[in-house]
């Protein structure tokens, strides 16, 4: 099937990003940008409920402190899963379905929550579904961006992996960003919607958290219908086991995981955190005012850091990385018992190399894993390991909930100085296996 790409005809028959005879850059770049633009709202209804959470008791609800956490989590549990069924998407529906049908299925967290503020009432066991239904804008990644790595040639996949993965991380820290902003007044043309009244008598409008991006989930479906097509990459289920039988799929699910699972992870439970940890001074710093500097962090130096990984190897990257992921968290540990608000300082400092490091670090891997498989394997094994890094926001929930924010930032450290002599071993030194 041949469609016009600007003033070249592009034969998707005869795709083959390494034949620059059957390639065509603008047609790829157009696909990367649409499938970004619809990453990034997904990543916004991902993390919905971590901006909406730490203000429901605030408006009405009467939650606990471990509710809180696992309402939290669960979106990242539900992503994890998800993510392990969209893994195997690109070569069965191609990526117009996948795209699109993604940005479908948005709605309805974004509207589920919407009305969910607004009652108070809403059962605990209906809040916790609608953060299952958050879960879609983390699956979508494992789909998405294997789907991308179709269309571009080896040399150029730190760059446009990078880019995608970056800026639709940087959903992350939009939606918890935007949130503070758009509670504060009525949106235009749906003011018949009233305010929530907070504890203390003042006016919310939390429900447009969610409600604010309907519009532009909805541009994102017509982009997807539009200008989207399928490449010829197919593989049934069964025939894309086969990664599984590799032992470098088990390595760099190890390593990604340390690199997005402590993103992940950390962006969904920063803001509970600095509450918990920070919360009970006359001075306590807003949690909504911090929260989405580590994702926005960490989201910039993954899109910048792509070209670097082209030049240089994503391994070396992916090494630096878990070395400053350690030394930050080990100097994040010293702030988790403060005795005063003034510490907040440090251990913000803290958290926020943390994200830059992991932001590194995802660019490493995301340029090492089409290097290190075939074309076909690499996309199933992106769309793994992003699966089992998606996990991140429930596993640190649920750490933090059970074990002391000190114990399980020990634990951290040491997974992440495994995973770091991982990298060394396996990709780094003199004589190691495989390409960088």
């Amino acid at each position: 099937m041949a469609i016009s790409s600007g003033t070249s005809r592009v034969d998707l028959a005869t795709w083959d990003p390494e034949n620059e005879a059957t390639w065509d850059s603008r047609f790829a770049w157009r696909t990367l940008w649409i499938t970004t633009y619809n990453l990034t709202l997904a990543f916004c209804a991902w993390y919905l409920v971590s901006a909406i959470a730490p203000r429901l008791n605030t408006i009405g609800y009467d939650l606990t402190k471990p509710e809180l956490y696992w309402l939290v989590a669960v979106p990242g549990l539900a992503g994890g899963f998800m993510r392990m069924i969209y893994m195997f998407l690109p070569p069965i529906v191609g990526t117009r379905t996948l795209v699109g049908g993604s940005a479908t299925l948005l709605l309805i967290p974004m509207l589920g929550w919407t009305f969910a503020v607004r009652d108070s009432s809403t059962p605990y066991a209906v809040l916790v579904l609608l953060a299952i239904a958050a879960g879609v804008g983390g699956g979508a990644f494992a789909g998405f961006m294997p789907s991308t790595s179709y269309f571009f040639p080896k040399r150029l996949a730190g760059t446009a992996l990078g880019l995608q993965a970056g800026i639709g991380n940087f959903g992350v820290s939009l939606i918890q960003f935007l949130t503070p902003w758009v509670v504060g007044f009525g949106l235009l043309g749906v003011t018949a919607l009233t305010p929530q009244q907070t504890r203390d008598g003042q006016h919310m409008w939390l429900h447009n958290a969610g409600l604010v991006l309907v519009p532009w989930v909805l541009l994102g479906m017509v982009l997807a219908a539009v200008y989207l097509r399928r490449v010829p990459v197919q593989a049934n289920f069964r025939q894309q086991l086969d990664i599984f039988g590799q032992k470098h799929t088990w390595v760099m699910t190890a390593i990604y995981l340390m690199t997005f699972g402590a993103f992940s992870g950390f962006a969904a439970q920063l803001g509970l955190l600095i509450v918990n940890q920070y919360g009970s001074f006359a001075n306590a710093p807003d949690p909504l005012k911090y929260a989405f500097l580590g994702p926005l962090l960490g989201s910039i130096t993954r899109a910048a850091f792509g070209p670097l990984c082209d030049r240089f190897g994503g391994a070396l990257w992916t090494f630096v990385a878990g070395i400053g992921m350690t030394v930050s968290t080990v100097f994040t540990l010293f702030f988790l018992a403060p005795t005063d608000a003034s510490q907040f300082t440090y251990f913000l400092v803290g958290m926020l190399a943390i994200f830059t490091f992991a932001g590194i670090g995802n660019a490493g891997t995301f340029k090492q894993m089409p290097m290190i498989f075939p074309r076909r394997q690499a996309g199933g094994v992106i769309g793994w390991t992003s699966s089992i890094a998606a996990f991140g926001p429930f596993l640190v929930g649920i750490a933090l909930s059970v074990f002391t924010p000190r114990s399980f930032f020990v634990g951290c450290a040491v997974y992440f100085t495994i995973c770091t002599a991982l990298t060394w071993h396996y990709y780094v030194r003199p004589g190691a296996e495989k390409p960088s």
